[in-house]
Parts: structure tokens; sequence; C-alpha cells
């Protein structure tokens, strides 16, 4: 069996156990036995091979090898995203951790349209799981809790290149060849970043990017920077 399987906790002493979601698809969608062989994986980068040594109803017991070779590291990319509707925030945080995103961070704007509830943050943390098992990531996107546009602003770390999403601004590619600092890019709503929004951003030192000739929704633009760093080979 080759699939892959979140750990809640790292293994201590060889030993493991995948609980909740993640025991019970294993055990009553795959209907897994004793003795079977996965990949265990605790979402910091570190994966094990595993064999299962015991099944309950919603626990399974591991007998865990030696650590792998080490995964991938995410994207020095921090991504502030206006979140969109419904299942567009699913479909976006799957194409995010499969194009090696670090960080996305669910931006408050004037105009924004959804809210990142506790329960929403919850079934997008699901999602990155599904979705690291899918591609193979090793590391989980970060999702952070929700921040006003002030308070991202203010956090930036100055060596990371600043970005905002504008229809008016500058080529997005030609800025990326020259900075391969960590970028934190700003995403705004449906209705666009406001007057005031955009002016706040630039005053702090963030440029102003284009990503093409066509107005993009808001999950795709997301995708197009982290696809656009992605295509550079750019991480630590």
């Amino acid at each position: 069996m080759s699939e892959s399987f979140h750990l809640a906790t790292p293994p201590v002493a060889g030993r493991a156990e995948l609980v909740g979601d993640e025991a019970r698809h294993l055990a009553r969608v795959l209907r897994a036995r004793v003795g079977d062989e996965i990949c265990v994986f605790d979402g910091s980068g570190r994966a094990w091979p595993a064999r299962i040594a015991t099944i309950g109803r919603d626990r399974v017991g591991l007998d865990v090898g030696p650590p792998l070779a080490a995964a991938v590291p995410p994207l020095p990319l921090t991504l502030a995203v206006a979140l969109p509707k419904g299942d567009r925030q699913k479909w976006m945080v799957e194409k995010l951790t499969e194009l090696g995103c670090g960080r996305l961070v669910p931006l408050v704007t004037h105009r924004g349209v959804a809210e990142a509830t506790p329960g929403a943050l919850e079934r997008l943390g699901r999602s990155v799981i599904e979705a690291c098992k899918q591609c193979g990531r090793n590391t989980l996107l970060d999702i952070a809790a929700p921040a006003p546009l002030a308070a991202v602003l203010a956090g930036r770390d100055p060596a990371a290149l600043g970005i905002i999403a504008d229809p008016a601004g500058e080529p997005l590619g030609p800025l990326l060849a020259g900075h391969p600092a960590p970028i934190v890019a700003l995403v705004g709503p449906e209705g666009g970043f406001t007057d005031e929004e955009l002016a706040a951003a630039t005053a702090a030192g963030f440029r102003r990017v284009t990503l093409g000739p066509h107005v993009l929704r808001v999950e795709t633009a997301a995708v197009a920077i982290a696809a656009a760093l992605a295509m550079r080979g750019s991480r630590p």
C-alpha cells in the first residue's frame, strides 16, 4: 500500500498512532489489515515508512521505521488573500499546497466577501492535509489567523519583497527575477482593494504588480503568483 497518512503527533520510540479521519479512512475505506505498509508524515517535512500493528475503531497503531529523505522546503512565499466564497477557497488551498506555498493569511479588507470563521479554517486545514497526501508534500501549508491589511503591512519582514496585485501595476516576472528574497504578496477581494488600501500598501513599500491582461478571480491571482515563484525554483 503506497498511501500516505498524516500523523497528529510525531512517532515516539518507533511507535505512532493515526487518529480520527486518518484512522477511519485507512481502516474503513481502504480496509487495511495488520501488517500492511504505509507512509506517514507529520507536516513538518518529516516522513517515515510504517507497518500497521493494531486497528481500532478510531485509532490505528503503527510500528515506524527510520526517517525517509528530507522533504523539499516550501516556497518562501506568504500570500495574504481576501478569501473568495464557498468551494473556491478549497480549490485555492489545494493548488497553493501543490505549488509549495509556505503560508496563507486570510486577509480582512474593506470589500471582503467571505469570513474566515473557525469552522472554515478547520475545513481548509483538512484540505491542506488531503492535498499534501495527493501531491506527496510533507510540509503543511501554514494557514494563519485572519489579519487586517494594516497588520500584514506592519508585520512584513524588511528583507521580504512586498507585492500587491493591481491591474495597473508593473509586470510580475521581471520583478521576481531581481528579488530572490522571501515574498509577501497581497491579493484583494472580488471588488478590489480600495484606493486607501492601495495607498497604504504603497506607503509600506509594497510594489504593485499586474498578473496579465485580464481580470483574474481571487483564487486565480493567488495561484498565479505561487506558480510564477515555483517555476523559478525559488526556495530557501
